[in-house]
């Protein structure tokens, strides 16, 4: 239990001496917190989000745990407290949209989510969570956003102002949203391209040509290892990448050709090969940038947490709620990207901005910035 104790005093001598207009008794101020007026401690409110965000365990299950201690704590109380905390922490919605824009490379990617109360739609309708990854190389940022649909609309806003390379898997709404985009290139992921054909050699009975293409692809992937272990600088990179992989991507390109011709186009690896040489251009464009992988993995990796987190809450009870979750994933993903314990970093950040000063001392909050010797020591300290 933390104890925060402010001795109350008054003087018997002061009274006449010219300041009357102050309390004659008198007591030092309150320490700031993120929720003035709560019990509840900055080290509380990181464990109780770490637990839902990080560890996938909504607010009841946490109540049914904290019952068990002792410490009633209701999900209700939780809930409130995770909506107040990220009307506190709005602000920095815009400084992560703005820093993500910054880096060479952005993937996106999306999946649903079930919200209760959305205006005129029915609960059991689908909402989209979306997922930007980017930012310096040296800084990366992931950004969630909650919004009701699946629009190209919500990707060609969010991609306003941007320069660079965008790369997503084959969802059309990204190619619809660059329409007429000239400051940035599509690009393609290949992981998606050897999905449709490990899904097709598992759907056939015996070895056949979707085995192939996976082979061949996996060689691509093997040499793609290699380069990035060798520590060379930018161009030698391209340079030995040119000269390496893209020989085996023409040889792929050609065996897809081939097979374009001779296989039913029905069957689980004609619509892998159609799929592959659909995408074809925005995949080999990845060989253009030493920032660029073959693949989108890095936005699925992180909007993993969510899909496993969706499986245990099942839905959002609100659209503010919504709103509420997508913050805290950002903050989260964007905590372990950087190389810092999410929970540290939450308790930290809380406590900064309990005491921020101005507008001016927000950039030290971003995770890059921060005192990252006292996060530790918060982390082993706990609650």
């Amino acid at each position: 239990m933390e104890q925060h104790i402010r001795p109350k005093y008054a003087c018997r001598h002061c009274e006449g001496s010219g300041d009357e207009d102050k309390p004659v008794f008198r007591i030092a101020p309150a320490p700031p917190s993120i929720l003035p007026g709560s019990i509840v401690t900055s080290g509380l409110l990181a464990f109780i989000l770490i637990n839902k965000f990080c560890d996938h365990l909504p607010f009841y299950r946490q109540e049914k745990r904290f019952e068990r201690i002792g410490a009633y704590i209701s999900r209700q109380n939780m809930s409130n407290w995770m909506n107040k905390v990220y009307q506190s922490l709005q602000f920095l919605e815009d400084m992560f949209k703005e820093k993500i824009k910054e880096g060479p490379v952005l993937q996106m990617d999306e999946t649903t989510v079930q919200v209760l109360g959305e205006d005129n739609r029915p609960d059991t309708s689908n909402s989209y969570m979306w997922l930007a990854r980017g930012g310096p190389p040296r800084t990366p940022l992931v950004i969630y956003e909650y919004h009701e649909t699946r629009s190209s609309q919500h990707a060609k806003d969010f991609l306003s102002g941007y320069s660079g390379y965008l790369q997503t898997d084959g969802y059309q709404g990204y190619e619809i949203a660059l329409k007429d985009n000239d400051s940035i290139v599509h690009v393609g992921c290949l992981a998606h391209a050897r999905r449709k054909f490990v899904e097709a050699s598992k759907a056939s009975k015996k070895a056949g040509s979707a085995q192939i293409a996976v082979k061949k692809i996996r060689k691509i992937y093997r040499i793609e290892e290699e380069l990035r272990t060798e520590n060379l600088d930018e161009q030698d990179f391209l340079d030995q990448r040119q000269m390496k992989v893209k020989p085996l991507l023409n040889d792929l390109k050609d065996w897809l050709d081939e097979k374009a011709v001779k296989i039913r186009p029905q069957s689980a690896t004609g619509k892998a090969v159609a799929y592959t040489l659909g995408q074809w251009e925005k995949i080999v464009r990845y060989l253009d940038s030493p920032y660029l992988t073959p693949d989108n993995n890095a936005a699925e990796r992180a909007i993993k947490p969510f899909v496993v987190g969706r499986k245990n809450w099942l839905f959002a009870g609100s659209p503010n709620g919504a709103k509420a979750s997508s913050l805290f994933y950002s903050l989260i993903e964007t905590a372990k990207e950087n190389n810092l314990n999410p929970y540290g970093y939450l308790k930290w950040l809380f406590d900064q901005v309990a005491g921020l000063k101005g507008h001016n001392d927000r950039e030290k909050l971003l995770p890059w910035n921060c005192d990252r010797e006292k996060i530790l020591k918060m982390t082993i300290k706990g609650l």
